[in-house]
């Protein structure tokens, strides 16, 4: 697996990205662990918690990126949305020859799961920015099919077509974001879609308020090909 560096401004992700964080009524989840029930998850598979799996103690392949680990899989690039001031990993990006997969995470409270909010609150965004929201049901259960207007860099007024997966977990939402043939025809058992039962979500145990991201790091192993060069360097 390749790993490249994106910066903070660009994502694939961006009519989503406006509106699953900054819910401005959230309250910090502060309370004690045995205070509120715990969301009920019963997943036959990925992606998992952190509390229900130890595959990559057992597996080299896997990317420990800090609040999501990620399995190297021939053929999928990794690329890593970078903070240029704070060094975090805003989000992660599997990248493959037909297909890509953007990954972000956000916290959420111990009694229920904020998929439907944000599904809603993501709709309202890509038609704010003139373009369609549908939801379907998928292998997670309602998935949201994104159509918005974008324009390439040279200039050129297209419409792209994404394909949002949401999965409540323990304190946590995991979205998924597919791009490319995977967005339009997906297949269980493509590249992407593999690699997205194989992600793990690391919450942490501190306070934090619904919807604020987990924030992810460079993985020790890809900080020299990450670093910047020399102006004299080729």
């Amino acid at each position: 697996m390749i790993f490249r560096r994106r910066s903070s401004g660009s994502s694939p992700d961006d009519a989503a990205s406006a509106a699953a964080p900054g819910d401005s009524g959230r309250t910090e989840d502060t309370q004690p662990h045995d205070d509120l029930d715990e969301l009920e998850t019963d997943r036959p598979r990925g992606p998992w918690d952190r509390s229900e799996t130890d595959a990559d103690e057992d597996d080299d392949s896997y990317i420990d990126l800090g609040g999501l680990v990620v399995k190297g899989t021939p053929g999928l690039e990794l690329r890593l949305q970078v903070d240029e001031r704070s060094g975090s990993v805003g989000a992660a990006m599997l990248a493959g020859p037909e297909s890509g997969l953007e990954l972000r995470a956000f916290a959420a409270p111990r009694s229920h799961g904020i998929w439907d909010d944000v599904r809603k609150d993501i709709a309202a965004e890509a038609t704010r920015r003139g373009g369609t929201a549908t939801e379907v049901d998928g292998e997670y259960g309602t998935e949201v099919k994104l159509v918005v207007p974008i324009r390439t860099p040279d200039g050129r007024n297209v419409t792209q077509t994404s394909r949002i997966v949401g999965v409540d977990g323990p304190r946590w939402l995991l979205r998924g974001t597919f791009l490319g043939k995977s967005a339009t025809d997906p297949d269980p058992d493509g590249l992407v879609e593999t690699a997205f039962r194989d992600v793990i979500v690391v919450r942490g145990d501190g306070p934090m308020a619904p919807r604020d991201l987990i924030t992810m790091h460079v993985p020790a192993q890809a900080r020299p090909a990450l670093e910047p060069k020399d102006e004299d360097e080729d």
